[in-house]
């Protein structure tokens, strides 16, 4: 797969307000390891503590996935724990953030964590208690806990916020501070491809305070050059309203505040959000930065089941990268409040691959349906930072850790942040209290591809 990275687009999709409450089956979700207690290459090799071995193998097992789920050749070449380590260090000299790559491995005896330092040796730890089936039974009791609107206004999520802290970051943490790690960039398997990292809690502090977060489908998918996004002219499209799903009241303020302080800046709404449209203006003008408020859907089965809806049809997954946008090139694709089937597997290489499968460097994507006065909030803020931030990832946990702190709530039909205040459509103006410091605001969103 060839990644260009000269223009940058921003993708933002707003979906409605609330979240689908289904009763969700215990997933049947496998592991690494091979099925009737076969050792594969990979299990011997990590069990050898081989990173040597196992990190090509990793690679090659998870780009294969990827790979059969978007009917498509990425790639043909493998890459070793030692090149992705160069990488980061030349990334890390380039940027002034240093990123630790960590492999998550579900097995079905322990939870297998490898991690690859900036110009470092890597790690290999493992964690007994974590076995698949208690691992995956906590990421989806986390994710109900953060969901259930019930909940909103509890810290009843804290518990098992905390054991999958232990069980996920504790066991790396010392390292992490010794190379003075400040960006984590997860590589999971099957099962935690789509677990809110950012709102990991450590009895103290959630996880996006202490460190910027990405996740990727793999390194050898990923584009690792940079590109700053600092100054990108945007363009901005939307809709409100539409025939057959809920409306999106907010998305008006939210074009206008996108596009607002920049000469360059164009938005379109509602009618002129075409496909057509999108496509002739960005063959008019390099727009760096494309928001497109809409309604984004992951669903089971094959890539073409997901979509992007635009006012007149709907974009399917795998219809992305027939347009062309790896040869403009793109930088930054960012769905802010998709929805993925939880614990299914084909609906999780869709989000985690969202990047790969557009043909895009980067994606920032929400993990479930978050409120439109939610999705406005963390964009008010994202997007200064963007302007000013090192990188991505750094700009979306500054945006997240303004709304744990409070610094962006609601208040009288207001939007109330640090750089002034938006007023609110009159949709929204009587929704009553709403603590945006909660982690089912924020933490929906992250960081898909490259992190820089």
């Amino acid at each position: 797969m060839k990644l260009l990275t000269s223009i940058s687009l921003l993708l933002v999709l707003a979906c409605p307000y609330g979240i689908n409450e289904r009763v969700l089956a215990k997933p049947n979700i496998p592991s690494f390891a091979t099925a009737q207690n076969k050792t594969s290459a990979l299990e011997r090799a990590l069990n050898r503590d081989d990173l040597k071995a196992a990190v090509p193998q990793i690679e090659a097992t998870w780009e294969n996935q990827y790979e059969g789920y978007f009917k498509t050749n990425f790639v043909n070449r493998t890459i070793s724990d030692r090149a992705i380590s160069g990488t980061l260090n030349r990334l890390a000299r380039t940027t002034g953030r240093k990123t630790a790559l960590i492999y998550l491995l579900p097995g079905q005896q322990q939870l297998e964590i490898v991690v690859i330092f900036p110009g470092r040796k890597p790690i290999h730890r493992r964690v007994k208690q974590a076995n698949n089936r208690a691992l995956l039974a906590k990421v989806q009791e986390f994710r109900n806990a953060l969901t259930i609107p019930s909940q909103r206004n509890t810290n009843r999520y804290l518990p098992v916020s905390k054991q999958l802290y232990q069980w996920i970051i504790a066991p790396i943490e010392s390292d992490l501070k010794a190379q003075k790690i400040n960006t984590l960039m997860f590589c999971a398997g099957v099962g935690l491809r789509t677990m809110p990292l950012a709102a990991l809690h450590d009895g103290k502090r959630f996880l996006v305070e202490k460190y910027g977060i990405g996740r990727i489908p793999a390194f050898i998918l990923t584009n690792a050059t940079f590109t700053s996004v600092k100054n990108a002219p945007i363009l901005a499209m939307g809709a409100s309203e539409f025939s057959s799903q809920n409306s999106l009241p907010a998305v008006p303020v939210e074009l206008s505040l996108v596009t607002q302080n920049r000469r360059q800046n164009r938005s379109f709404l509602n009618q002129e959000f075409t496909l057509n449209n999108l496509q002739s203006q960005l063959q008019q003008q390099p727009f760096r930065v494309l928001h497109l408020a809409t309604h984004a859907n992951f669903q089971s089965g094959t890539s073409s089941n997901s979509y992007v809806q635009f006012w007149n049809t709907r974009l399917q997954l795998n219809q992305i990268r027939q347009l062309g946008w790896q040869k403009i090139p793109v930088e930054l694709l960012v769905l802010s409040a998709c929805e993925t089937a939880i614990g299914d597997r084909d609906a999780e290489l869709g989000f985690a691959g969202l990047a790969v499968g557009a043909g895009v460097k980067s994606a920032i994507a929400s993990l479930w349906f978050v409120s439109d006065e939610g999705t406005l909030a963390l964009m008010s803020q994202l997007y200064p930072q963007l302007r000013t931030s090192p990188t991505k990832a750094e700009a979306l946990r500054q945006a997240q850790i303004a709304m744990i702190r409070g610094q962006v709530r609601l208040e009288k039909g207001q939007l109330r942040t640090v750089r002034g205040n938006i007023k609110l459509p009159p949709q929204l103006t009587d929704l009553g209290k709403r603590n945006l410091a909660h982690p089912y605001y924020w933490s929906a969103f992250t960081i898909v591809g490259s992190p820089w």
